[in-house]
């Protein structure tokens, strides 16, 4: 018994799962009571003197404000734009990110020093600063009024922050898997494809999440940049039922949960790919 062999302890698991409850109960107790009442409010019947104090269960209830949110605010439409630069920008960030992450985890230190650097400094840029050079560049290429400028940003990884949240994912992977992947003669592109990138998928799920979430709900470049209603997005949608009578904000609430329902199952699926890797490390599944 004394040269027993003891199996990996329980308490890192243990843990991991304490913390996950603890983070599902903070979301729940953040998140879950406004946007109870925001369907609530949403299940009122336009028309009606708002009411002093919130109610989760309205009297009497009413989807007419989703009809009316879908006509006055052309909210179809508008989806289908959203969904169209969602489909473009998103996957082309993660990628862009991704390849950019690892490419920067295989340089030299020196090298990598000063891109974090530079990085870092580029965050501390406001985003507001950058609207006039880059309108000024869009007008002159004639792509004002367009969707192309809120899928262009995607071509640079849309933020400094996931090309670093990469390189540090990467950067983490040991150096001997690499220098085994150098040994079997792989190219860096097969190895960031075939080797470090599935090993990332909890990395590349919140990222997707999180730059999902960004572009869906991005208000401030389509105002900037697109004038034909045709071409609104869903946030610009939501501005032009904004400015109804207070006796139709239902209406605004309707539309405002048709928004936030993408967002929520996007946000599941990537819980479910996290809880996924955490159950198999391995990645297989």
């Amino acid at each position: 018994m004394r040269g027993r062999k003891r199996g990996p302890s329980p308490l890192p698991a243990a843990a991991g799962r304490a913390w996950r409850t603890l983070g599902a109960v903070f979301v729940v107790l953040v998140f879950v009571p406004p946007l109870l009442l925001l369907i609530s409010g949403s299940l009122t019947r336009p028309g009606l003197p708002p009411s002093p104090t919130p109610r989760l269960v309205p009297d009497p209830a009413s989807t007419a404000g989703y009809q009316e949110a879908v006509e006055l605010g052309g909210l179809l439409r508008a989806s289908l734009n959203s969904v169209l630069v969602a489909v473009a920008a998103v996957p082309l960030s993660v990628l862009v990110a991704a390849l950019a992450g690892f490419a920067l985890a295989r340089l030299a230190p020196r090298i990598t020093g000063t891109v974090v650097a530079a990085s870092l400094v580029a965050l501390m840029v406001p985003a507001t600063a950058l609207l006039m050079p880059r309108f000024a560049i869009f007008r002159l290429l004639g792509l004002t009024d367009t969707l192309v400028p809120l899928i262009a940003p995607a071509l640079l990884g849309t933020s400094p922050l996931y090309v670093l949240v990469y390189y540090l994912a990467f950067r983490a992977l040991p150096a001997d898997l690499y220098d085994a992947c150098l040994i079997e003669d792989l190219s860096p592109v097969r190895i960031w494809w075939r080797v470090a990138l599935p090993l990332v998928r909890p990395v590349t799920a919140a990222l997707t999440a999180l730059t999902f979430v960004l572009t869906w709900s991005n208000f401030l470049d389509p105002l900037v940049y697109v004038y034909d209603r045709d071409l609104f997005t869903l946030p610009l949608a939501l501005r032009s039922l904004s400015v109804l009578d207070p006796t139709d904000f239902p209406v605004f609430l309707a539309g405002a949960v048709l928004a936030t329902v993408p967002a929520l199952a996007v946000f599941v699926l990537a819980q479910r790919r996290f809880l996924r890797h955490d159950d198999d490390p391995t990645g297989r599944n």
